[in-house]
């Protein structure tokens, strides 16, 4: 049903990168819920106003609920979908997010909305009627949420949307709550407590609140500026690392202004033999590659590294090993020797994740310490810098190099 639906509304749905053919997609799931949500809102408000119910209509209203995040979302692909201007430069899929949030607010405020009605029906329960229509109308519901959450889930992992993922999980949810709501009917008719669906009206509620707070965390973190993800990290350095004559990379950063449009920049470490065009040459590569397989736009930054002298690979490679024995989640980079008339600087870049709980002071400290070990005419001058990904994410380096 899904790929049917795709191949009927989404004009040219191979093309997946084009922000109007993303915007395709997004219609469509937007479309679906909108018209499925108001259905579902219809139904259960009319047998929760029929038989008296507050579960079931405080389920029919976090349908309606979902209608209008289905709208939101309409409206958020949309405006994702515009092109660059003079005043925004990068586009505009941060959009979708905005709507992500958006979203999760109102579902909030619904929440907080039915908890109190059902509150007051803990304490001034009134009867509740039951019919086979009721049982009709929330197996119906629970069979078509059920469709909802594939069909979201499918079609987010096409595009890669986290507010279509975030939708499906919602449904997935609605599936819950809308069990509890028969089962608080079934319930009601078996000892004729009336109180239980003020009960489980306060359920749903917090489950509501509870679903929508998770939301709400999850589209906010992106427009705040969350890590990338260690399966994005590991790809990209994999990627840099696999092309010829390239020691290392490290400092990565990657800004992310919508599904779709994200910006990286990263630090190459070539050897200091090669030819500096020869390097421009390969970085303007890696760049267009990255570019067109991963839909990043890279900028690189070159670091020659001394591969030649000893003195300098054996401080490295012990260095290395040091940091790794204080804690794995640290590294070190460009690593330079400088030396003099009386003593040898020794200069490095020592990197932190962040968040680092640790004593920076003291791993300092102890570098130092080791670095004058090694040769008392050492003088250690450490740079102190913070990793942009998560951690334990390092930079990384091949051929034993760092």
């Amino acid at each position: 049903m899904t790929q049917l639906l795709i191949r009927a509304f989404v004009k040219d749905y191979n093309n997946r990168q084009d922000p109007v053919v993303r915007e395709r997609y997004g219609r469509l799931a937007g479309m679906v819920g909108v018209i499925c949500n108001l259905i579902l809102f219809a139904g259960k408000l009319a047998v929760g106003t029929l038989f008296g119910s507050i579960a079931i209509t405080a389920d029919a209203i976090n349908n309606l609920s979902d209608a209008s995040s289905s709208v939101v979302s309409l409206v958020g692909f949309k405006l994702a979908a515009k092109a660059p201007d003079a005043e925004h430069p990068y586009g505009h899929a941060r959009y979708e997010y905005v709507a992500g949030l958006a979203v999760s607010t109102m579902i909030m405020a619904i929440g907080l909305s039915l908890l109190k009605e059902s509150a007051v029906k803990i304490f001034h329960p009134e009867p509740v009627g039951f019919s086979l229509l009721t049982v009709g109308v929330l197996c119906a519901s629970i069979a078509m949420k059920l469709w909802m959450s594939v069909f979201n889930r499918r079609v987010g992992l096409i595009i890669e949307s986290e507010t279509l993922i975030a939708t499906a999980t919602d449904s997935r949810n609605d599936v819950v709550s809308t069990s509890v709501v028969l089962i608080s009917s079934i319930l009601c008719k078996i000892t004729g407590l009336d109180v239980i669906d003020g009960i489980m009206g306060v359920g749903v509620a917090a489950f509501i609140l509870w679903s929508g707070w998770g939301l709400v965390q999850d589209t906010l973190s992106p427009l705040l500026g969350e890590s990338p993800s260690p399966e994005l990290v590991e790809k990209l350095e994999k990627k840099v690392l696999s092309y010829p004559r390239v020691l290392g990379v490290h400092d990565l950063m990657v800004h992310d202004y919508g599904p779709g449009q994200q910006f990286a920049s990263l630090h190459v470490e070539f050897p200091t033999e090669v030819d500096p065009l020869d390097a421009h040459d390969l970085i303007d590569n890696i760049e267009r590659d990255v570019r067109e397989e991963m839909n990043i736009l890279l900028t690189i930054h070159y670091d020659p590294i001394v591969t030649s002298d000893a003195q300098v690979g054996v401080l490295r490679a012990r260095l290395s090993a040091e940091i790794r024995s204080i804690d794995p989640a640290l590294s070190i980079h460009d690593l330079r020797l400088a030396p003099g008339p009386t003593h040898t600087n020794v200069l490095f870049d020592l990197v932190f994740p962040a968040g680092y709980q640790g004593d920076k002071q003291a791993v300092r400290q102890q570098l130092e310490t080791f670095v004058t070990q090694q040769d008392p005419a050492y003088i250690c001058k450490i740079k102190v810098e913070q990793s942009y990904v998560a951690a334990p994410a390092a930079p990384a380096a091949k051929k034993g190099e760092s």
